[in-house]
């Protein structure tokens, strides 16, 4: 083969070669678009399938429910058992010994306060225990004299009355002391303040250093209250006054502690309307073991003033959607929307005031489902 026939092999060679390898990718990329369209009519043809779900009916029945007058209420603490500390005397604040939270007894050390209140008075006492004994002696050495005849009975008299003065302002500086806290042969210019009765901090509002003026000042040094017994005060308006007398039965409920439940009774009704609230305040007591219940708490009191018969279904028939609420109900075998109004919740069911009637079978077990499209078989 000549060296001109060589070259033009060579050259269809070069020519053929991107042709075939052209063809050949064309062929590859064909297949696999027709497989990707596939894929994609069989996904579509998945979801144009409607969701087959089981619905589950209950016949919407007619029942007693308790009418019950729900007010807002606070936790308060029992204004008996509440206790404003003040210093029996101005002076500097030498220290704090407790904090908020707290737990205190009867006679416990709160804070000390330096007082030169608490120097006169000893000083005061330390005289008139002098006074006291002089005049004392006085009138005994009067007394012995008018035995004797030696003195006339005015004399005795004179020095029976200068005693008996001098005993009852010794009385006098003792009791001031004891008003300080001070012991009557303690020489000390710090005043004690101890814990008037057993219960929890509420609030300190010194704070070491600072100078504190005695019942003068509007803030006591710390408030103290025992919680073993609390208020539940809470309003009720004057449209519903007739509805809630002292003795009333009434549950209580808590923001705190959700599911749980005090029972007590109304123990009083207040006697003058608020002008701006147009509300009563009424007040129950309850017993607070273990001190769950905190003064300023959200409350509710539960007041049941009879009961009416309502349709009810249960919770899970109930749907809201926006701004109405609604629920299935069976016509013809399939499930059909009906929108109603809702009433008071009780025990897992609901009460529908308005918007189906007594014997109609309501969807409750996937009636969810039925808000997404879904088609019952």
């Amino acid at each position: 083969m000549t060296l001109l026939q060589r070259a033009r092999v060579k050259s269809s060679w070069e020519t053929y070669i991107p042709a075939a390898l052209w063809l050949t990718f064309s062929f590859v990329f064909c297949i696999a678009g027709c497989r990707l369209e596939a894929s994609e009519d069989n996904s579509e043809s998945a979801h144009a399938q409607p969701q087959q779900v089981v619905i589950q009916y209950k016949t919407a029945a007619e029942q007693p429910i308790a009418d019950r007058l729900d007010l807002s209420a606070k936790v308060q603490a029992d204004p008996a058992k509440m206790f404003r500390v003040f210093p029996p005397a101005s002076g500097r604040v030498l220290g704090i010994k407790v904090k908020p939270g707290d737990k205190v007894v009867r006679g416990e050390a709160l804070a000390s306060i330096d007082s030169a209140d608490a120097a006169t008075a000893q000083s005061d006492l330390a005289k008139a225990q002098i006074e006291e004994e002089r005049a004392q002696r006085a009138a005994d050495r009067e007394k012995v004299l008018l035995d004797h005849g030696a003195v006339a009975e005015k004399d005795y008299i004179d020095a029976k009355a200068a005693a008996d003065s001098a005993q009852a302002e010794l009385s006098r500086a003792k009791q001031h002391l004891s008003l300080l806290g001070i012991d009557g042969g303690a020489t000390t210019d710090g005043i004690p303040l101890t814990a008037p009765s057993r219960g929890e901090v509420l609030a300190v509002s010194a704070a070491p250093g600072e100078f504190s003026k005695s019942l003068d000042n509007a803030d006591p040094l710390m408030t103290i209250a025992d919680l073993s017994t609390v208020w539940i005060v809470g309003d009720v308006f004057e449209k519903d006054i007739t509805r809630v007398q002292p003795g009333t039965k009434v549950a209580v409920t808590v923001n705190a502690f959700p599911g749980q439940q005090w029972s007590g009774r109304i123990d009083s009704v207040s006697g003058a309307l608020d002008p701006v609230t147009r509300t009563l305040k009424i007040r129950v007591a309850l017993r607070n073991p273990g001190e769950k219940l905190k003064p300023e708490m959200f409350a509710v009191i539960h007041v049941d003033v009879g009961s009416h018969k309502a349709i009810v279904v249960p919770t899970s028939a109930v749907i809201h959607e926006g701004q109405k609420t609604i629920v299935y109900v069976e016509n013809d075998g399939k499930p059909e929307e009906q929108t109603v109004t809702t009433g008071q919740a009780v025990d897992g069911k609901v009460e529908i005031t308005s918007g189906i009637r007594v014997g109609q079978r309501v969807a409750v077990d996937g009636a969810e489902l039925l808000t997404g499209g879904a088609a019952q078989p």
